[in-house]
């Protein structure tokens, strides 16, 4: 659009400044405008971006009265930070998009499997679930479900591969059966971030496999992971423990057991996802709700990613309480 913008004005740079010229200029200065504005809306702060979304998982108001009251977490005065040694780390209360924990929430690292967030994503904006894949050859490395060549599967059963197991041959066939094939669904799930406003990510590989270029924050985790969980399929397949899907002929039989240690052990739980490579390290996206709290909680690089979360999931609940504030007067 920019470039059609210069080539415009490159046509008109000598030309008398006559009133369709003025109209001309006019239109390209307020689409750049507008396309300005739009950028600068997809890079607001995080806490903004958040309660977008958090609106539909929960905050707290008092509909009842004139009054909006919301649940601010409030710090103990004598608490201590916790000792976290993974690389990066946010932890947002949902109900007022407020970080009870962060650190180096905006360094770029490798998502791992992560990714595969926004592989589902993609895939339930594209797919129906019933929708028949036919497995090509698939040369991937890492987690595994078992494909086989020729085998015929539902899109909703390589999603519970994709998530439940994080299995990397579920994620390259459903990138290979996209229309375009598999670079126009790498493609559409750079759009997708785009959209969700995960300004410092990029995506080379639905699969989350280290490469030079693939790369993402906690804070762009913690915005996607909202807006997917907001999907109640999305939802329901990364609370799953375990299932077995089976091909269309009932041929082919995979048993999937979710990698998720925190799942049924730790309460409240709910999803979201785990990824690890060398370069990644131990990363995971937790979904938390616990004593009336929504909680989204991202930790990456780290070398216990479930000991960590569980840490900061303790320390959350024994340093912070929720007290109302009685926000401005409504018209």
């Amino acid at each position: 659009m920019r470039k059609f913008g210069l080539m415009v004005l490159a046509r008109i740079t000598g030309v008398r400044f006559d009133l369709i010229s003025f109209l001309i200029f006019s239109f390209i200065y307020i689409l750049l405008f507008w396309l300005s504005v739009d950028f600068y809306s997809r890079s607001m702060p995080l806490q903004r971006q958040v309660l977008v979304s958090a609106n539909t998982l929960g905050a707290e108001s008092d509909e009842s009265s004139n009054f909006t009251s919301i649940q601010e977490p409030i710090l103990s005065e004598i608490a201590t930070q916790p000792l976290i040694y993974a690389k990066s780390a946010l932890v947002v209360d949902l109900g007022t998009g407020k970080a009870l924990y962060q650190k180096n929430p905006e360094d770029p690292v490798f998502p791992a499997s992560t990714t595969k967030i926004i592989t589902a994503m993609v895939t339930l904006d594209s797919y129906d679930l019933d929708q028949t894949v036919i497995v090509s050859k698939i040369s991937v490395d890492g987690q595994k479900m078992g494909l086989k060549i020729g085998e015929k599967i539902s899109v909703e059963n390589l999603l519970y591969g994709l998530l439940v197991y994080s299995a990397n041959d579920a994620a390259e066939a459903l990138a290979a059966n996209y229309p375009g094939g598999r670079d126009i669904f790498i493609a559409a799930m750079n759009v997708k971030a785009k959209e969700l406003g995960l300004s410092a990510s990029l995506f080379t590989n639905p699969t989350g496999l280290d490469h030079m270029g693939q790369v993402t924050t906690a804070t762009d985790l913690v915005r996607a992971s909202v807006v997917a969980m907001e999907n109640p399929i999305f939802a329901k397949i990364v609370a799953t423990k375990e299932i077995t899907v089976n091909s269309i002929d009932g041929v082919y039989s995979h048993k999937l057991t979710n990698i998720n240690k925190l799942l049924g052990v730790v309460d409240g739980v709910l999803g979201v996802k785990t990824g690890f490579t060398e370069e990644a390290r131990e990363n995971l996206v937790t979904y938390l709700e616990r004593d009336g709290r929504k909680i989204m909680l991202v930790l990456l690089g780290s070398s216990d990613r479930f000991g960590e979360t569980k840490k900061l999931i303790v320390w959350i609940f024994e340093n912070y309480h929720w007290g109302v504030a009685v926000g401005d007067v409504l018209p």
